[in-house]
């Protein structure tokens, strides 16, 4: 099974953006993989404070740390690629790990 961090909008429309990263972590599964995605982890179940700066810092770098054991980083992009999905983006492509672009369909 491939390893796989998951991209997908945080901030801004909050529930769109939950319900969104839940679509893609199934999308994941369904293809036979393992997905994390930091922020569902983090963020949206309460653990960090998201609006909250130090939180925020302390969560993305929680999230980009998993880059290291990854296989593959999957964007989810149909509601566009937020400056924390970008810094993930940036993050895998200095590691050399592949990152594939994907999108599901906006379902609100």
């Amino acid at each position: 099974m491939k390893l796989v961090v998951v991209e997908s909008p945080c901030a801004g429309e909050w529930e769109r953006n939950r319900n969104y990263a839940n679509r893609a972590l199934r999308d994941c599964i369904n293809r036979g993989e393992a997905p994390i995605a930091s922020h569902v982890l983090l963020a949206f179940s309460g653990a960090l404070d998201d609006a909250n700066p130090d939180q925020r810092a302390a969560g993305m770098a929680a999230g980009l740390a998993w880059i290291e054991s990854a296989d593959l980083l999957a964007v989810y992009m149909d509601w566009g690629v937020s400056s924390g999905m970008q810094a993930g983006i940036n993050e895998a492509l200095k590691a050399g790990l592949p990152v594939e672009y994907r999108r599901l369909g906006r379902v609100v």
